[in-house]
């Protein structure tokens, strides 16, 4: 979900780790050459979506920290891509959180049906992040750097339990 800290989070990862950091939403704008919100504005959620998927499914890199766009549990086929290089990590944030930190859903290119409200949206996803998610980190009351520590700690955990 936007808001989440995916990309904040990512980047701290990335450098406590020495790991490199891609965000995905990123890639997308710079292989279509235009904002999330004009894809969405001009061509709607569902080519949003599409155009995610095959970005990630194109996606062949090593030791890197990933920040995905908060629609890439809609694929199967990407979260099926992602979780066979690495771990998936959902960022467990309430809605009131989420709505606090971000201001204006209208510019931030969310892949969601035009009838649909923010808390509508997260209802509908996060059954998709838990199915999904290798490790979930409940967020509420942390610092970025005590996520990242989270994450780095259960990661070790899931690892030398594999």
């Amino acid at each position: 979900m936007p808001g989440a800290g995916k990309s904040t989070v990512g980047v701290i990862l990335a450098k406590q780790t020495s790991q490199d950091f891609v965000d995905t939403d990123v890639l997308i704008q710079t292989s279509q050459g235009r904002t999330l919100q004009d894809i969405v504005d001009t061509d709607g959620y569902v080519l949003l979506r599409q155009i995610e998927e095959e970005v990630l499914l194109g996606l062949a890199v090593q030791n890197c920290v990933i920040a995905t766009g908060g629609s890439a549990v809609y694929s199967d086929r990407a979260m099926a891509h992602l979780k066979a290089g690495g771990l998936v990590i959902f960022l467990d944030v309430d809605v009131p959180t989420l709505e606090s930190r971000i201001h204006d859903f209208g510019t931030r290119g969310l892949a969601k049906r035009p009838d649909q409200d923010f808390a509508d949206l997260f209802r509908e996803r996060f059954p998709l992040y838990t199915k999904n998610a290798d490790i979930t980190i409940k967020c509420a009351g942390l610092t970025q750097e005590e996520v990242c520590a989270g994450i780095i700690m259960r990661a070790r955990e899931k690892l030398v339990g594999t």
